[in-house]
């Protein structure tokens, strides 16, 4: 119930915000969405449970569960000391901790659909799914409104609204349960299932990596996307998904990236800029976390990124939050 309130805090703060930059012309109210129910400490969520974010806030459902490996360098390595304040430490030129020689454990992630109403108030990139599906890599393919869902973050509710989930791939995946005394009140149609399949290799969700210094922790999940031919030259593609939250009470605004970029070809490429994406977004207490995807390339099948973000805090203090390492290895 406690967390319940806290994402229903959350909800109305963004309605807020809305209000505040024009997105709203209405008052911001409490609308009641429906019960919520107890958290499963045991099994997995079905096909068809909608849930509330336990910290973007939005309303969605689950599809289909990934189980991925977690690497958490904050467990592997609590002895070792943050980075320097004010920028005295630089990114490494190799990488740092490799994940295969961290102990990954196991954790249930949801492919789910987020409700198309929520888009204007969740601190996160609702088109974050893209591909390269045909061989030669010839047709991007984009799917909005999709995310990886911790089964941590899952707050689940029964809707009582008769439009419960607004999304255009909801009425093709998702049908009615026709025992209406079984939860969840809808099931996954065949075209689900299809569609899974067909798109395995670039949907699923393998590794997962996290650290975090100075109460910022940084969550990456990297994505094959596929191969395009250009001039003779295969060009290797990954997506990569990155959640920032502050696990503090302070307001901590990010304000610069550094990234180092390694391929197996043997070439090492340096990137910086202002923000990520076109922000500097602000985490607090109220909005914690921002989360966003991008891209990048490699000449290689595979590669390894990692870096920092330049964070600053409300009294000027700046100091380098680390980017946990992780690979980039393409599928056949």
């Amino acid at each position: 119930l406690r967390e319940g309130m806290k994402v229903i805090g959350r909800v109305f703060a963004s309605a807020v915000r809305g209000l505040a930059s024009g997105t709203s012309n209405r008052f911001p109210r409490l609308q009641e969405v429906g019960r919520l129910d107890p958290p499963k400490q045991q099994g997995n969520y079905e096909a068809g449970q909608f849930f509330l974010h336990k910290v973007f806030a939005y309303r969605g459902v689950v599809l289909f569960p990934w189980v991925a490996r977690l690497f958490d360098r904050d467990l592997e390595s609590k002895h070792d000391q943050s980075p320097n304040s004010n920028g005295d430490k630089k990114v490494q030129d190799y990488p740092p901790s490799p994940a295969h020689n961290l102990k990954g454990e196991t954790q249930v992630y949801y492919q789910s659909l987020i409700d198309g109403r929520d888009f204007p108030f969740i601190k996160a990139q609702p088109e974050a799914v893209t591909f390269l599906a045909d061989n030669n890599g010839s047709t991007l393919y984009s799917l909005p409104g999709l995310d990886y869902v911790s089964h941590d973050d899952i707050l689940p509710y029964a809707p009582s609204d008769k439009d419960p989930l607004q999304h255009d791939l909801f009425d093709k995946f998702l049908e009615p349960n026709p025992n209406r005394i079984r939860v969840p009140p809808f099931v996954a149609r065949d075209a689900l299932y299809a569609w899974q399949s067909k798109n395995h290799k670039w949907l699923e969700l393998t590794d997962v990596h996290r650290e975090t210094t100075e109460g910022i922790r940084v969550t990456v999940m990297p994505f094959y996307m596929g191969s395009r031919e250009t001039q003779q030259t295969h060009i290797y593609w990954w997506r990569y998904c990155i959640r920032i939250e502050n696990l503090t009470q302070d307001k901590i605004q990010l304000r610069e990236r550094h990234w180092r970029i390694f391929s197996l070809s043997g070439t090492l490429e340096t990137v910086r800029g202002q923000g990520v994406v076109g922000q500097e977004p602000v985490l607090s207490p109220r909005s914690p976390a921002f989360q966003y995807s991008s891209h990048v390339s490699l000449q290689s099948t595979s590669g390894h990124m990692w870096g920092t973000f330049r964070m600053e805090r409300q009294d000027g203090y700046t100091f380098d939050c680390r980017i946990p390492a992780f690979s980039l290895e393409g599928k056949s």
